[in-house]
């Protein structure tokens, strides 16, 4: 069991597109960042989809946005890996402040876990949106909103039952309207708008990969200022500084050179010690 995963375990080298996908199959949710699982409620319903009916999910909050809640999603979190007696740590402080390098890792981790227990396959008697809603009111909110809870949402307000299905076909019946050199126009728009499309997938594709490529460059500076040995260095408390600048408008450097400067003064500034 991989109750225990190295820090250089191919785990920690899943990319955090990987992640989002695999989190939005399985639980039905439309997470677009690491950092909208910060709350612990993702971990806690991938662990009752691993383990059904261990967790006690009406105790589990799908809208914890203070500390308070949130710290309670993990208690419920820790309580279940006491029961089955996983050796994990959680960190919580780290987790609830939302930095996505944290969560990256700690989700890197459950996923290695959970493919440990069902082989990476999904349960497919396990409904996450049924299981979420009775474990409390129905939780369909930004970052959290299920695809199944949208899709009887637009069944229950459009009158014909299929608002998508209206929406498509309405477009055709204006061109089959037409004449027969718009419907060639309607028919060269589409291929045009189609490559465009699949230009936009390459460029997509080609961005995601440069990202996740400079990520790992910095997950693995983020591994090397952990090092016990390193980690209270003045370099090292530098760097951490800037990897973990809260506000990206203003650039962490000058703090990080100022601090360097400090410690530099400080030891110049020590009295030389007789020999």
């Amino acid at each position: 069991m991989a109750t225990s995963i190295g820090i250089m375990d191919s785990a920690y080298f899943v990319g955090r597109n990987e992640i989002l996908t695999w989190i939005n199959n399985r639980l039905q949710l439309n997470l677009s960042r690491i950092e909208e699982a910060a709350s612990g409620a993702v971990q806690c319903q991938m662990m009752d989809m691993t383990y059904p009916g261990v967790v006690p999910m009406h105790k589990v909050n799908f809208d914890a946005k203070n500390e308070y809640d949130m710290i309670q999603n993990y208690k419920v979190l820790q309580e279940v890996f006491n029961k089955l007696k996983i050796e994990k740590h959680i960190e919580v402080s780290r987790l609830i402040k939302g930095r996505p390098l944290d969560n990256l890792e700690f989700l890197q981790w459950l996923k290695r876990y959970c493919d440990s227990v069902n082989g990476g396959i999904m349960n497919e008697n396990y409904n996450p949106v049924e299981r979420r809603v009775k474990g409390g009111k129905d939780r369909n909110h930004k970052g959290l909103r299920s695809s199944k809870s949208l899709q009887s949402y637009t069944t229950n307000n459009s009158g014909s039952g299929d608002a998508l299905s209206l929406n498509r076909t309405s477009g055709p019946k204006h061109s089959r309207s037409s004449g027969g050199s718009d419907g060639a126009n309607s028919s060269a728009e589409i291929q045009a708008l189609s490559k465009q499309v699949t230009d936009l997938k390459l460029s997509v594709d080609l961005l995601e990969k440069e990202r996740d490529f400079y990520f790992s460059k910095l997950r693995d500076i983020e591994i090397l200022c952990q090092a016990s040995e390193l980690e209270n260095e003045p370099i090292s408390v530098a760097i951490k500084k800037i990897l973990y600048a809260a506000d990206a408008k203003e650039s962490a450097l000058d703090e990080a050179q100022a601090y360097i400067n400090e410690t530099l003064d400080a030891v110049e500034d020590e009295p030389e010690t007789e020999t």
